[in-house]
C-alpha cells in the first residue's frame, strides 16, 4: 500500500482531467478507488469535496467575464438574464440532488458495472450527436434563453448517475436544443459553480464525522491538484471541441468502460 496522500495526489489528477471533459470525474475516481483498493466511506466524501478544486479554476479562468457580470447586475439587464439562466439551469439539480443524496451515494456509488455501462452508453450517445445535433441558433453563453437553459439543467440531472458526465450531458443537452457546442461548453463551466458548492457543501456536512485532523490534510492535496490540472484541460478540453468535436470523448468514454467491465468480469 502506498501512502495516503500519494492516493490523493492521484485520484486528485483524475479528477482535474475528467471533470470537465465528457467522461464522467465520478465514474472515472470510483473505478481508481476500485483499483487502488481504497476503502468506501472517507474516499467517496473525498472524491466529491475535491471536485470543489477543479470548479475553482473556473472561477481563476473567466474571473474578468464573471466579475463583469456580478458588478453589472445593479444596472444591466442582461447580466441579470444571464444569472437567472444559471439559476434556472441549476434548481432541477438542488431538487433531486437534495432528495436523492443518500441513493446516490449508497446504491450508485457502490456499482462499478452501473458506471462502465453508463461510460460506454454515454460514448455512443456523443458519437450520435455530434453527428445529428440540429445547426445551432444560440452563440453566446451569457445570453442563452431561459428553456435552453432549463432544458440543460434538465440534462445536468442525469450526471447523478456515476458514470454519466455532467459536463456531457448538459452539452448534449445544449446541442439538442441548438446551442452552439462550445457555447454550451463554457456555459458548462459556468453552471457548475453552483453545482459542485452545493455538492461540497451537502457533503461536507452529512459526512462532517469524517472530516478530522487526519482527513483535511488529504482534501487539501486532493483540491490544490486537481485545480492545477484543471485550469490546463479547460483551455484543451474547449480547443478539441472546437476543432474535433465530441467525438474523441466519445470513443474515450467506450474504451474505458469496455476495459473496466472487461477488468471487472475476469479478474
Amino acid at each position: 500500500m502506498l501512502p495516503d496522500w500519494v492516493y490523493a495526489v492521484i485520484l486528485g489528477v483524475i479528477e482535474g482531467l475528467t471533470e470537465f471533459i465528457p467522461v464522467s470525474s465520478t465514474g472515472m475516481m470510483l473505478l481508481a478507488k476500485k483499483a487502488m483498493g481504497l476503502p468506501d466511506g472517507f474516499w467517496d466524501t473525498f472524491a466529491v469535496m475535491i471536485q470543489l478544486g477543479a470548479i475553482l479554476a473556473v472561477v481563476v479562468l473567466y474571473f474578468g467575464k464573471l466579475w463583469k457580470q456580478v458588478i453589472s447586475l445593479p444596472s444591466d439587464p442582461a447580466a441579470r438574464k444571464f444569472a437567472l439562466t444559471v439559476i434556472v439551469a441549476f434548481i432541477p439539480s438542488v431538487v433531486l440532488g437534495l432528495l436523492l443524496h443518500d441513493f446516490i451515494k449508497s446504491v450508485l456509488f457502490e456499482t462499478p458495472q452501473v458506471q462502465c455501462i453508463s461510460l460506454i452508453l454515454g460514448g455512443i450517445v456523443l458519437l450520435f450527436i455530434d453527428r445529428m445535433a440540429p445547426r445551432p441558433t444560440a452563440h453566446d453563453p451569457f445570453k442563452l434563453p431561459l428553456t435552453k437553459a432549463l432544458a440543460i439543467g434538465l440534462f445536468q440531472v442525469l450526471a447523478m448517475m456515476p458514470g454519466v458526465s455532467r459536463s456531457g450531458a448538459t452539452i448534449v443537452g445544449g446541442m439538442l436544443f441548438g446551442v452552439e457546442k462550445r457555447a454550451a461548453a463554457e456555459f458548462t463551466f459556468f453552471l457548475a459553480i453552483p453545482t459542485m458548492l452545493g455538492a461540497f457543501v451537502l457533503d461536507a456536512w452529512s459526512s462532517r464525522d469524517q472530516l478530522t485532523g487526519d482527513t483535511l490534510p488529504l482534501i487539501a492535496i486532493g483540491f490544490v491538484v486537481a485545480f492545477l490540472v484543471a485550469i490546463v484541460v479547460i483551455r484543451t478540453m474547449l480547443a478539441v471541441v472546437t476543432s474535433r468535436g465530441l467525438a474523441p470523448f466519445g470513443w474515450l468514454r467506450i474504451a474505458i468502460g469496455g476495459i473496466g467491465l472487461a477488468l471487472l468480469t475476469f479478474a
